[in-house]
């Protein structure tokens, strides 16, 4: 910037070397764009698709640094934070079974549960999964399970 007579600041007109950054920064940008899309096979454009091997560490994740893996990694500390919202519920409206860990109804659970989220079966699953708690049976269905036993593994 060039100083005036009445000490205020005059922008100067842009010369060749900011041009020539910006011209620069838009072709890499560009540039990486066309790549990025090549390899994608719902651009409509792409030459290849980019095939990853089974046991590599990006086959079945996305990629590193993508608003889709933020998503990710947002959906399974929300995920964490029910299965945990979930334990404390069990531990709270269960009872103390003969072998010392704390089992609850799926009935009575529904019903405590349903009031703060929808998803109790789904979050059971999840939980299960990660051997935080057994039931018999693949899912649990309102009505027909009320008296199956969950039982906390702590």
């Amino acid at each position: 910037m060039a100083e005036s007579g009445s000490n205020r600041r005059v922008p100067e007109a842009p010369g060749q070397d900011g041009t020539v950054r910006l011209r620069h920064k838009w072709q890499q940008w560009a540039d990486g764009h066309r790549e990025y899309q090549r390899c994608n096979p719902f651009s409509g454009s792409h030459a290849a698709t980019l095939r990853l091997q089974r046991g590599t560490e990006e086959y079945g994740h996305p990629q590193r640094g993508s608003k889709t893996e933020q998503r990710g990694k947002d959906a399974h500390a929300l995920v964490g934070k029910e299965v945990e919202e979930l334990l404390s519920i069990i531990r709270r409206y269960g009872e103390a079974g003969p072998d010392g860990n704390i089992c609850v109804t799926f009935g009575r659970l529904f019903d405590a549960y349903v009031t703060i989220s929808n998803k109790v079966v789904g979050i059971l699953l999840r939980a299960r999964k990660h051997g935080l708690v057994h039931f018999d049976g693949e899912m649990l269905w309102q009505g027909r399970d009320d008296r199956a036993l969950i039982t906390l593994l702590e």
